[in-house]
């Protein structure tokens, strides 16, 4: 299974975005999503930015990944 995370873009250089959720930052590729800004929130998976997503859907989803790892820990 393979598994998308929502983190906000905190810089842009190029085509390359550097992404962050919960203190973690990471580099994400922009290839598929030409048309983001800074502030955006991305759905990142293998270093590749896939899809845009609107705040309150990310908030949901980290909220609800981050009750599961509470579960399995």
């Amino acid at each position: 299974m393979c598994l998308a995370i929502p983190m906000k873009i905190i810089a842009i250089d190029g085509t390359i975005a550097t992404t962050e959720v919960d203190g973690v930052t990471r580099q994400a590729r922009l290839d598929l999503l030409p048309e983001a800004n800074l502030g955006d929130y991305v759905l990142v998976h293998a270093g590749l930015a896939i899809s845009r997503i609107d705040e309150a859907d990310a908030a949901e989803t980290l909220d609800l990944l981050r009750k599961l790892a509470d579960e399995i820990q």
